[in-house]
């Protein structure tokens, strides 16, 4: 059984996040919230909430320091997203930023007098390079303004990834003495090749959201926040629409291709097409398409 979903109606500043940004801030503003552990629960740097109905999203709250990145940061982040991949009502996660920084990178302050037994003892920033790839649930990152370092390496952490056409992206490591220590050049290679990477990553400099759309980073740049925010809100409705063992399946078979050869990948994408055949939602789609019935009823069982 799902569970209950109130209205609740109260004011929001536009600066808490991009549903009440939509509005002034005096104006009273219609929000969903589902009575459950994860949304009631109170964060100091982030913000959970259901814009709509089966997507979850996690917008970053530190707009004095522009969302930078800290571990306290990432353990609420972490437990706000794991609740998420939990909640059999969430079906895509939405992770998103301010309309001036998704994050503008790493709170230096928090590392910048580590020792090198202090961080390898205690494998500092571990936690920060595994947030997003251990879900199970399809997740889609908006990108608006900075996303440098740490910021660039969690974007790169999801499924999908939308920006705005003048978002900033970098790995500017360089320039603290520094290399990417979150997935930045393993993740930025694989996606971007390896020359573009080398110049980005050896020279600190950065590249814009439309040329992050150019090169294959970015599944799309929009031409503004407002329209990120809603082609973001609407891709996680429409994949939390469809049944949710298969988009897992589909999420588990493509990151497979990042690890296996071209072979394995085949013979592992075929083995998890026939389990899906024990699924219901494989009798209930194909009958729906055989029928021709076009308001198909979802079990996600």
């Amino acid at each position: 059984m799902r569970p209950p979903t109130f209205i609740i109606r109260r004011c929001l500043p536009t600066s808490q996040s991009y549903l009440a940004a939509r509005q002034p801030a005096t104006r009273l503003r219609t929000i969903f919230v589902r009575h459950n552990s994860t949304l009631s629960q109170q964060y100091d740097n982030i913000i959970v909430e259901t814009p709509v109905d089966g997507v979850g999203q996690v917008t970053l709250n530190r707009p004095k320091a522009l969302n930078a990145l800290s571990t306290p940061l990432f353990k609420e982040l972490n437990d706000a997203l794991q609740k998420l991949d939990e909640d059999p009502s969430i079906r895509a996660i939405l992770i998103a930023g301010s309309e001036r920084a998704f994050a503008a990178g790493a709170d230096i302050k928090e590392m910048k007098d580590l020792t090198f037994s202090q961080a390898y003892s205690k494998n500092f920033i571990q936690l920060w390079s595994t947030t997003i790839t251990n879900l199970n649930t399809p997740t889609i990152a908006a990108v608006s303004g900075y996303a440098l370092g740490g910021g660039c390496e969690l974007a790169m952490m999801a499924d999908i990834l939308y920006c705005t056409a003048n978002a900033t992206f970098g790995q500017p490591e360089v320039k603290l003495g520094v290399i990417p220590g979150a997935g930045g050049s393993q993740r930025l290679t694989r996606a971007i090749g390896k020359s573009k990477s080398m110049e980005i990553i050896l020279t600190g400099k950065t590249f814009s959201g439309e040329e992050a759309e150019k090169w294959g980073l970015a599944a799309r740049a929009f031409p503004n926040f407002e329209e990120l925010m809603k082609g973001a809100t609407d891709t996680a409705s429409v994949i939390a629409g469809y049944p949710m063992l298969a988009m897992k399946a589909a999420k588990e078979v493509v990151n497979q291709s990042q690890e296996l050869s071209l072979s394995e990948g085949i013979k592992y994408e075929r083995r998890v097409f026939h389990a899906l055949f024990g699924s219901k939602d494989q009798k209930v789609g194909m009958e729906a398409f055989a029928n021709k019935v076009k308001d198909v009823k979802w079990t996600h069982e």
